[in-house]
């Protein structure tokens, strides 16, 4: 009867703690899929081996750059992110990651991200992967994507495109229009120049003219 009685008892025991640890599993799976309500885009990074002292250095940087990072374990991040545009991010991985998202924008992400992997006092962080655009992303593309140029860079350059034509056509148009004032310019200068050497001549011969007729001799 003792061994019967304790068997139930543990048995009563292990059902309790299936249904405690069921429910806090819903309580993060509810809260991390709150967390990333209208995330598109995300990286997985390994933060399994820092130090307590890294791991809060590392998360105060991320925070500084707005990078959101949260460590869960895999089979709960899945289920937080089925039916979203991250859910292919966790299809064959296993264990614990940690989620990153935030920035500017994904290329953004993966470039902090990719910086930070080479500064060895952050070993053995590292990238394993992600999302972009509903598609899975491995270590070696995220690598890739840090190579682009982020939103603020390609705005940069589009400007530069857009207004390349214009300042060109503003050149050449300023071009012409100080060709044309410097040739009126010269043109004008030229005028001026031959009225004042033929005035001059042309005042002389009737100074000439009015004093002959002045000392001819009058007829009677």
């Amino acid at each position: 009867m003792a061994g019967v009685a304790a068997r139930s008892s543990a048995s009563k025991s292990n059902s309790k703690e299936s249904v405690m640890s069921k429910y806090v599993k819903n309580l993060i799976t509810d809260d991390l899929r709150q967390r990333l309500l209208n995330v598109d885009n995300a990286l997985l990074v390994n933060m399994v081996g820092l130090t307590a002292n890294a791991n809060g250095r590392l998360r105060n940087e991320l925070r500084s750059k707005n990078i959101n990072v949260v460590v869960v374990k895999n089979s709960l991040a899945a289920r937080a992110a089925a039916g979203t545009p991250l859910a292919p991010m966790f299809d064959g991985l296993a264990g614990t990651a940690a989620i990153c998202w935030g920035s500017e924008d994904i290329v953004s992400l993966a470039k902090e991200i990719t910086k930070l992997m080479k500064d060895d006092k952050n070993a053995p962080f590292a990238a394993r992967g992600g999302v972009m655009d509903g598609e899975q992303l491995t270590a070696e593309q995220v690598a890739q994507v840090s190579k682009w140029p982020s939103r603020t860079e390609q705005l940069s350059i589009l400007v530069g495109q857009i207004l390349s034509p214009g300042a060109l056509l503003a050149s050449q148009l300023t071009s012409a229009g100080g060709a044309l004032a410097s040739q009126i310019q010269q043109k004008g200068e030229g005028e001026e120049e031959e009225q004042g050497d033929g005035s001059p001549t042309v005042d002389v011969a009737a100074g000439e003219a009015a004093a002959g007729e002045a000392a001819a001799p009058s007829e009677s």
